[in-house]
């Protein structure tokens, strides 16, 4: 397997699908996974969505987490298959259960967002947490959305920015757009237009939309000084960027 993954990294799916072929065919989950992602994604092999519900059914139904979040990916984009929403959610629970990061992710979204599938804002928040604690940026900053809006937490200005922050530093462009607006309204956080920009520069960098609204007003507050500092602190690297904030757990102990 470690000779397998290692050609996949490199490209060479040829030499990667030779030894997952028979590990599969013998029953081992993962390398069934492994090859119903090289056919879902068209890796090596033709796009074929049949032989990727095949295979990822078969690691799915073995217990491999990655297989039934994988699985579950395929039936909830339904390309090629018809989408099944529900057992794709029953499917990222499990892999979920199973402390699959992306799956938790997934499933808070899912549970959220309440278009797909019954609502349920405490279990959304339940994995989002999870998710968050097992390093998902975009968790970590769903769960700055529900202290700000107040679903199923009691609004928390402060608990919303350290989360954004969280998001934003892992690298996720909402977070980094709501931590800049949080710097813009003093909100959570002590007002600082520089720092607002910096990350909205980062934000509209990733491609984020909650950007928009706040980009040009900030913008036009600063000065060419400021401007060259914040353009500055926007191509530090993100590992270099002080978190101010502290979680509440941390802050209701002192």
């Amino acid at each position: 397997m470690p000779k397998a993954l290692a050609a996949a990294r490199n490209g060479d799916f040829e030499t990667a699908l030779a030894i997952w072929e028979p590990l599969a065919r013998a029953g081992d989950a993962r390398a069934q996974n492994n090859i119903g992602a090289c056919f879902a994604g068209g890796l090596g092999v033709p796009r074929d969505a049949d032989l990727a519900y095949r295979w990822l059914s078969l690691s799915a139904e073995a217990g491999d987490p990655v297989g039934q979040r994988n699985f579950a990916s395929l039936l909830f984009k339904g390309e090629g298959i018809t989408p099944d929403y529900q057992r794709a959610a029953a499917l990222y629970r499990k892999a979920a259960e199973q402390n699959d990061a992306e799956a938790q992710d997934m499933l808070s979204w899912m549970l959220l967002e309440g278009d797909l599938i019954e609502p349920d804002f405490v279990e959304a928040h339940r994995w989002a947490l999870a998710a968050a604690e097992n390093g998902s940026a975009a968790s970590m900053t769903r769960l700055g959305m529900l202290y700000h809006n107040a679903i199923a937490v009691a609004r928390d200005p402060i608990e919303a920015v350290y989360w954004w922050g969280r998001g934003a530093r892992a690298g996720d462009a909402d977070g980094q757009a709501m931590l800049g607006a949080a710097y813009h309204l003093g909100s959570g956080i002590a007002r600082d237009p520089i720092e607002a920009f910096a990350w909205l520069l980062r934000a509209r960098e990733g491609g984020s939309a909650l950007a928009a609204p706040f980009f040009d007003v900030v913008r036009a507050a600063l000065d060419p000084e400021e401007l060259a500092e914040a353009e500055r602190r926007a191509a530090m690297p993100l590992s270099e960027t002080a978190d101010p904030l502290q979680p509440a757990s941390e802050r209701n102990e002192q």
